[in-house]
């Protein structure tokens, strides 16, 4: 067996289950929870049609580059959202999720022979971090090295925390942007400070922006920044060295999809297609159909958005009236402190004694975090999903707010 995979740690979830195996959940209160970042919205019933349409493509091999009128969808996509003209032959490239994707850049990219002085290519991640950066970091021989988040500058990762010498060994820097758990949207000044370290040290930037659709605020700059778009900004137009990856999950309630895209650096798409082509990543034509009417729509989305914002608006003051916790720049998730005083500030026994108490399952935050620079930067947080529907978010804060304030008499 491959020795790497010995490195790899249980999934969040799984660690959720052993955690909370012998909890009994309060029988008075019906189940909810926010543990899960699983989209629960209806799936728009024209994607369905799509789908369903497409179904008289299965009798033939999809290519692994997608159809043509797939990729056109998904660059005038970019076009409409950011203002980007993409060549969608040459610097677009349509993947079975971006968790997928994610995944699969990383064995394109690294190359575990270099710097073995050092122990290895380094990966940077922000930290916490959606899991799939460390496992695919580690499985492509590569070690994994965190810059933690801030707490004081609305969880920015603190890449000033990195070394000139770690730097110099990365070949792959993984950014989260709407981040997940903080929902945190990285500025230009910071995405120009990571282009120059990239220009420095020639390592590849992926920026995982799934959550870009869902934000709360209005206005010409409510939109989250993306990076291909921030790279124009700053005269970047050849992307170099970077790559956006993005996918209909979260933007049209279609996790079962499994679609998405990504783009930029043209050098780097040509690579990924050629691994992509032995790895045998094509994406079904029944899905390709689906997902062009998906990208070429965006009224569900407005929609989709709305709930979100509804949902954000009357949660985010029911917990903040109890907890540290404020409304993110983007995303489904709050990331909220537990109190001192409630279970010593234990992220685990908070989620351990409100899904006893109250039947609400929520993450702990240390789960979705490494320890760096002698601290886990997730510890004593807990990160909740507001993806179920508006009534049953609001009902959860509630349960929360009275669990909080019967430990506090």
């Amino acid at each position: 067996m491959n020795p790497l995979l010995n490195k790899l740690q249980p999934y969040p979830f799984e660690r959720l289950r052993r955690l909370t195996a012998g909890v009994t959940p309060n029988a008075a209160y019906r189940p909810i929870s926010l543990g899960i970042g699983e989209p629960k919205h209806a799936t728009p019933e024209f994607i369905k049609d799509a789908l369903v349409a497409g179904l008289e493509g299965l009798a033939n091999y999809p290519a692994t580059a997608g159809d043509p009128a797939l990729r056109a969808a998904c660059a005038d996509w970019m076009q409409r959202r950011y203002g980007l003209k993409i060549d969608p032959a040459t610097q677009l490239l349509p993947v079975n999720g971006s968790r997928e994707a994610l995944f699969a850049l990383a064995q394109t990219v690294i190359d575990p022979n270099q710097h073995r002085d050092a122990g290895g290519p380094a990966v940077v991640s922000p930290n916490p971090f959606y899991q799939i950066y460390e496992g695919a970091a580690l499985l492509s021989g590569a070690r994994v090295v965190f810059a933690n988040s801030d707490p004081a500058r609305n969880f920015a990762a603190d890449w000033s925390s990195l070394s000139e010498d770690t730097w110099a060994t990365t070949q792959l820097l993984f950014v989260c942007s709407p981040g997940n758990p903080t929902g945190a949207v990285m500025p230009l000044a910071e995405w120009e400070r990571l282009f120059a370290l990239s220009d420095r040290y020639g390592f590849v930037i992926a920026s995982d922006e799934c959550y870009s659709e869902i934000y709360f605020r209005e206005g010409a700059d409510a939109a989250p920044l993306g990076g291909l778009e921030a790279a124009a900004k700053l005269g970047r137009h050849d992307f170099k060295n970077l790559i956006m990856l993005t996918s209909l999950s979260k933007r049209s309630n279609v996790p079962g999809l499994r679609s998405g895209f990504v783009a930029g650096d043209a050098s780097i798409i040509k690579s990924f297609l050629l691994y992509r082509t032995y790895h045998g990543s094509a994406m079904g034509p029944a899905v390709q159909r689906a997902s062009i009417a998906a990208w070429n729509d965006e009224a569900h989305v407005v929609e989709n958005r709305a709930l979100y914002r509804q949902k954000f608006e009357r949660v985010t003051p029911i917990l903040a009236s109890v907890m540290n916790v404020a409304l993110p720049d983007a995303g489904f998730y709050l990331w909220a402190e537990v109190p001192q005083h409630i279970c010593g500030g234990s992220d685990e026994a908070f989620t351990c004694e409100l899904l006893a108490q109250y039947n609400v399952a929520v993450l702990p935050g240390s789960y979705l975090a490494r320890e760096a620079n002698g601290i886990n930067p997730g510890a004593g947080r807990v990160r909740m999903a507001l993806v179920a529907g508006v009534d049953e978010c609001v009902e959860a804060a509630e349960r929360i707010q009275a669990f909080i304030q019967s430990q506090s008499v």
